[in-house]
């Protein structure tokens, strides 16, 4: 009698601990539904990190608005993040190929981008602008006509300059980054750059002993909006947009404009695009 109570209540315990552990793993389900207890999917973000004020390398870590950017916006959408520098032309092919999530690098929206990958809400407002050394008879888009101009190979600026000079003008110089294009202006081997207007004027405001002065056109260069690049059908756009949306609405991006540029950011400019 006494052996068959003790057969029993190690069935009844054996049962017990199994329905015990069924609802635990129930449980589990529940909390990833919700997203209480899920772990935060870690995405790999690409970038060229030689386009300052936007991002650039210091020592080795990577700086600049979009960092400051794109943090806010993958904290507001629930994601951790791995940041890469990979250089310009890599990273479309990383996005191309899927082997990264997310590329950020003033990446320009336009309609022959569009054809191969997918693009968030714009997140910034741009037009390209002239540098050149004070004194330059460079007084527009048409003065570049006949002189040599230095600019980032593949970028908005090189087509603009395409337009103006002509496809396979040899006055066209191309290079890697617009650090080597203003290099190249430095050492007096081109005699103006054409690149995004953030990245000239703070290359003149930052360094006032090259002497280089800003030039203006909005006739002959457009508006241009950034925007965070995916893989073409990537789920992650509705929530990054969604994100965006958020800091937009909440401050966070309007800190993170003032802390790098020292100026409050058109952002109904940008909804409006939306």
């Amino acid at each position: 009698m006494k052996k068959m109570s003790f057969l029993m209540l190690a069935l009844l315990v054996s049962i017990s601990l199994i329905l015990s552990a069924c609802g635990t793993k129930e449980a589990s389900k529940e909390d990833k539904g919700n997203g209480a207890s899920e772990e935060k999917k870690t995405i790999r973000v690409v970038t060229d990190a030689a386009y300052a004020p936007f991002e650039s390398m210091k020592g080795d870590e990577i700086v600049g608005f979009d960092v400051d950017f794109i943090k806010a916006v993958a904290k507001e959408a629930g994601y951790e993040m791995k940041l890469e520098h990979v250089g310009w032309d890599p990273l479309f092919v990383e996005i191309k190929d899927k082997r990264a999530d997310i590329a950020i690098s003033a990446i320009t929206i336009n309609d022959d981008r569009k054809q191969t990958y997918d693009f968030s809400v714009p997140y910034f407002l741009s037009t390209n602008k002239i540098l050149v050394p004070e004194g330059s008879d460079i007084k527009s888009a048409e003065d570049l006509k006949g002189k040599v101009v230095a600019v980032q190979n593949g970028t908005t600026g090189h087509e603009a300059v395409k337009g103006i000079l002509g496809k396979n003008s040899k006055d066209i110089k191309m290079f890697e980054n617009n650090n080597l294009a203003i290099m190249e202006l430095k050492n007096k081997g081109a005699d103006a750059v054409v690149a995004d207007n953030t990245v000239v004027e703070e290359y003149a405001k930052n360094n006032p002993k090259d002497k280089f002065v800003v030039i203006e056109d909005t006739d002959s260069f457009d508006q241009e909006f950034y925007g965070l690049m995916f893989p073409k059908g990537s789920k992650l756009k509705a929530e990054f947009d969604a994100a965006i949306n958020k800091v937009f609405e909440n401050g966070a991006y309007a800190k993170v404009y003032k802390d790098n540029f020292g100026a409050e950011p058109d952002i109904e400019t940008l909804k409006a695009q939306q």
